[in-house]
């Protein structure tokens, strides 16, 4: 390996961690917006019956914060495969975020959804917003892949 090989690969593994870490804060706060705005008071609405739905302590949070971290780590790196992959275009971008949603938050509501554990209404709010968030993170990632 020449050095220009070493230094484009020393940029794109650095670009690889700021993907990261933007998407870090961009997939937290966009979890927090939707579940405190829209989930959390819709699940309560609709789970009334049950004694401390949808809870806020430490342990829900720490739960909180490994499904972010294996949300952040999951999105940036399978747009980053399709990155090495293809040209990273638009269409790409779509293709990722999609096939991230559809792997991650389709199976979880899916499988709340045929448990009986929600409701069509907060389905028709959470997996939209949930798209869009993916779509944002395969986006930053494409933004710090190009500066390689």
């Amino acid at each position: 390996m020449n050095a220009s090989n070493r230094m484009s690969n020393t940029l794109f593994t650095a670009n690889f961690f700021l993907a990261l870490a933007i998407n870090f804060v961009w997939i937290n706060a966009s979890e927090i917006f939707r579940y405190f705005l829209f989930v959390m008071p819709l699940m309560r609405d609709f789970l009334a019956m049950v004694p401390d739905v949808a809870p806020m302590n430490m342990i829900v949070f720490l739960s909180w914060g490994v499904w972010d971290l294996i949300l952040v780590f999951t999105s940036t790196t399978i747009f980053w495969m399709c990155y090495l992959l293809w040209t990273p275009t638009q269409k790409v971008v779509l293709l990722a975020s999609t096939l991230i949603w559809l792997t991650v938050f389709i199976i979880f509501w899916l499988g709340l959804w045929n448990m009986n554990l929600t409701s069509i209404k907060v389905l028709t709010i959470a997996l939209p917003l949930a798209w869009i968030e993916m779509f944002v993170a395969a986006l930053i990632a494409r933004a710090c892949f190009n500066k390689a």
